[in-house]
Order: C-alpha cells, then structure tokens, then sequence
C-alpha cells in the first residue's frame, strides 16, 4: 500500500531506517530529503542535519513534496504533552481533531482568496488500531492542542489550554491544514512523552524531554515495524 509517513528525529535516525534509500525532492518552498522503500517514504519533519525547531520547519515543503511524489495517505508520528490526568506518559493516542489558535494556520494559499476546511481523516486509522492490538492500545477520537514553541508552556499556559484538548504538541495542526488544502488524507498517531509543565505536578524542560523521548525510543520503533506490516 503506497503510504507516506511523517515522523520527528528519533524515529527517522532510528537503525529501523538505515537500509532504506536515501533520496531528495525540489519543491517551490524548498527541496526535501526522504527515505525510501518500496511503496512507503519516510520524512523527518526537522529535516536533515541540525534539526529545525518545530517553529522554523518547512512545512509547506514536507507536504508539497509527498504530494509531488504521489502520495495521498499520510500517516503521521507525533510525541505530545498530555493535559488530561488519565492519559498517562506512555500511552498512544489518535487525534481526530485540533485547536490550533497560538498562530496563523499554515497555508498555501498566500496571493489567492480562499481556504479549505480543517480536517483529520484518518481514513486509515480504523485499520490500524484494530491490527494493532493487542500489543498496542491506542486512545483514539482525541483533541490535539498546537503551541507555537519552540519553548515549552509555562503553566500558567497550561492552565488556560488543558480544558481545550487532550494532548499538547507543535507540529500536528500546521501540517494537517497543509494536508486538507492538498486533498491528502491525514491520519494521526501520537505518543504521549510527558505531562504538560505544571500537570501532576511535573517540571519540564527540553532535557528531562529529550531524556523521555529517548527511553519511549524502542517501543516507537516496535510501533513502526507494525505499521509496515500492516500497510505493507
């Protein structure tokens, strides 16, 4: 099954990946490095080399490219924050929905009078979960919350925004509004890494994060190898 997936840089520099054949794109908002195997292609959101904060990547690039290459199922990675109690460091989660209000919706339409509707398909994720279990139980139906970054939110943030969603991230809403103005469909996995600052009682800061991104690093590579199979 032809399908594109988007992912952030543990997974994408994961040994998972390294036989997997290395190529690049040139888009009009950017080139846009890939891997490749078979029918599936794999593109690390940061990009190459130093990777890009979550407000600084070249969105449009990522997505213009994929739908350059042919693809119009996308399946996406995402590591999150959870604002609610019950969903606990660890757990999985489809998000079907999204609060995107810190900042302007990423868009392709700059010099034209129009916009599509916001949508997350996940016109793949009935299949998936139901494959997926029962090694992986994952929460869907989920609200993911988009903070610009690249810091985290304070908790005075949090206070305002845990009633908004479930979960909290940078990247989602920007790249399923791309998504739904090129006709693809996106569809949503995510990991929760941590509570959000301030939730449970948590202090964060992008060392203890890149500390927990690391110790989920082997049960996000599991997940990947299922997803291959199962969309193979």
């Amino acid at each position: 099954m032809k399908v594109a997936f988007i992912s952030g840089t543990s997974i994408v520099n994961s040994t998972l990946f390294s036989s997997w054949e290395v190529k690049s794109v040139a888009t009009k908002y950017g080139e846009v490095r890939y891997k490749q195997r078979g029918d599936h292609v794999l593109i690390n959101r940061h990009g190459d080399g130093f990777p890009l904060p979550p407000h600084a990547i070249n969105y449009r690039a990522n997505l213009a490219a994929l739908a350059e290459l042919g693809f119009q199922d996308i399946v996406a990675q995402n590591s999150v924050g959870s604002l609610k109690k019950d969903l606990p460091p660890g757990t999985f989660v489809s998000c079907s929905d999204y609060v995107g209000l810190q900042q302007g919706p990423a868009t392709f339409f700059d010099t034209e009078l129009k916009g599509g509707a916001p949508v997350i398909a996940n016109n793949l994720i009935p299949r998936i979960l139901a494959e997926l279990a029962p090694e992986f139980i994952v929460h869907p139906g989920k609200v993911y919350v988009q903070m610009r970054g690249p810091r985290f939110e304070t908790k005075a943030e949090i206070r305002v925004v845990q009633h908004w969603g479930d979960v909290i991230g940078m990247t989602a809403a920007h790249e399923a509004d791309l998504c739904s103005e090129l006709g693809l469909r996106y569809n949503s996995l995510a990991l929760i890494d941590n509570y959000a600052n301030g939730l449970e009682g948590t202090e964060i800061d992008f060392a203890k994060f890149k500390d927990l991104v690391k110790d989920n690093q082997a049960r996000v590579n599991r997940l990947f190898v299922r997803l291959l199979e199962i969309l193979g």
